[in-house]
């Protein structure tokens, strides 16, 4: 791949891909980034369980709104950077790790993304096969075949929804933009559609805002409030770590605030209490509590709303896994190698990756899950205390654009090596604290604040080796 190179910048570091890019993004295509991003049929379980802890709907909606306010806070600040220099989140970690160093936090984000886009596309290949089956009833003989622990008509599913989501990637990031400005609305619609139907068939008498058989009190239900704060903030780690990639292509800071704000709050409660509406319905119409959306729609004795259904939560999985899991290692595998691997070649790096790692045997088995999904999580709450702590306390929110593709020993970015190892040696124990909060039982308890230990060790581990080691620190200066 060769391509005109801006003076000064070095072809092991640079491509159009990860170069400054023009910013022409609205405040409404940040809005429909998380609205792909909330509305899927993971969001969907996830804000059905919040109200299944035992809390009152007033507890959760305190809950709902303080962990969805601390993500909209942490999405601010992470995109400003990128939004500043015009440049996705792997490039930005060079301000931090170094113009090589910055391969670590990019392909760990890059290996999160492979995971849960197999994972998410195997899932979503369900709401395929219910159509397929509804449709096709004599398909059903493929079912049972299987090969490599999928069925036959499990691999029609999963392929043909992976063809789907690489075609939409393949178009490029204009046609993403495209996608996900319509997909939001649409999921939305169809959601409404079916809380009205749930609604009408169950009655509103007996539509309730708690899932839940326990009720707790008390600093019990203090306790769980916090919890559930927690577990919203962590629920949307992945995609805010990387967020930068998205609001590169933002017109200003005004227009992110303004499209995190109608796509974090507002977005994320109104969805979750459409979702509550249709979960707690489902016990009077169908006789047991469905937290499966799809499992819900299959239920519906009518093909057509069926076929809606499946294609609403088809399309926000494709949603999600295209800006969450598709995007992030596009860049990410990117800018490992920029002169051979372009933004595409990332992408369908990670695309052909999540085949291979077989996602319905790593989801169906829960303690492998367990271990291979968590100790890659471990490092995202480090990764954000320390990006944070650098652009923000170390840096002062100066970059010096043109020195992220400058890969000279007297590059402002080169550090030692290419590597800022003081961000290395501040990760690696952040993270391996992360690691034994999840995997010690002792430790349990601290288990849905992993994110918040990490964050915070992170951050404070770099500022504090950075100054002592009195790393570098850039001139004030203005962005080029």
């Amino acid at each position: 791949m060769t391509e005109q190179l801006p003076k000064g910048y070095s072809p092991r570091l640079y491509n159009k891909d990860l170069g400054p890019l023009p910013q022409k993004w609205t405040w409404y295509n940040i809005f429909a980034f998380w609205m792909s991003d909330v509305h899927s049929v993971g969001g969907y379980v996830f804000a059905a369980s919040l109200f299944a802890l035992g809390l009152a709907s007033w507890q959760v909606l305190i809950a709902l709104l303080a962990g969805i306010g601390i993500v909209q806070l942490i999405a601010n600040l992470v995109a400003k950077p990128s939004q500043q220099a015009a440049v996705p989140y792997p490039v930005i970690c060079r301000l931090a790790f170094g113009v090589f160093g910055a391969n670590i936090p990019a392909v760990i984000r890059g290996l999160i993304a492979v995971a849960w886009y197999g994972i998410q596309t195997y899932l979503a290949s369900s709401a395929l096969i219910i159509v397929v089956l509804r449709f096709f009833p004599q398909m059903a003989v493929y079912a049972e075949p299987h090969f490599a622990g999928l069925s036959y008509l499990g691999w029609f599913g999963f392929l043909s929804l992976w063809l789907l989501q690489a075609a939409v990637f393949w178009a490029g990031m204009e046609s993403i933009r495209r996608f996900i400005d319509w997909a939001g609305p649409v999921v939305y619609a169809v959601m409404f559609a079916l809380a009205g139907w749930i609604v009408w068939k169950a009655g509103w008498s007996n539509i309730s805002f708690t899932l839940s058989e326990k009720s707790l009190s008390g600093w019990q239900a203090f306790g769980q409030v916090i919890v559930a704060t927690a577990l919203v903030v962590s629920y949307f780690s992945g995609p805010t770590l990387n967020f930068g990639d998205f609001s590169r292509y933002c017109r200003s800071m005004q227009d992110v605030r303004r499209g995190n704000f109608w796509g974090l709050p507002v977005n994320f409660l109104a969805f979750s209490l459409v979702t509550v509406v249709i979960v707690s319905g489902t016990l009077p119409v169908f006789g047991e509590m469905l937290h499966d959306p799809i499992a819900t729609v299959s239920r519906i004795d009518n093909s057509m709303a069926v076929l809606l259904g499946a294609f609403a939560f088809v399309t926000a999985t494709i949603g999600i896994n295209i800006v969450a899991n598709f995007v992030s290692p596009a860049f990410d595998f990117a800018n490992v190698a920029p002169s051979k691997i372009s933004w595409r070649a990332g992408g369908m790096i990670a695309a052909v990756a999540s085949i291979f790692i077989t996602p319905w045997n790593l989801f169906n088995n829960p303690l492998m899950i367990h271990y291979t999904l968590d100790i890659l999580a471990a490092f995202i709450g480090p990764l954000f205390g320390i990006l944070l702590v650098d652009f923000y306390l170390i840096k002062k929110q100066k970059i010096d654009v043109d020195a992220l593709f400058d890969d000279s020993p007297s590059g402002r970015y080169y550090f030692d090596g290419g590597v800022n190892w003081t961000a290395v040696k501040a990760l690696v124990p952040a993270t391996l604290v992360g690691v034994a909060i999840t995997f010690t039982p002792a430790l349990q308890g601290m288990a849905n604040f992993a994110w918040f230990t990490g964050c915070f060790l992170g951050g404070l581990f770099f500022l504090v080796l950075a100054r002592r080691e009195q790393v570098r620190v850039p001139a004030p200066m203005v962005v080029g």
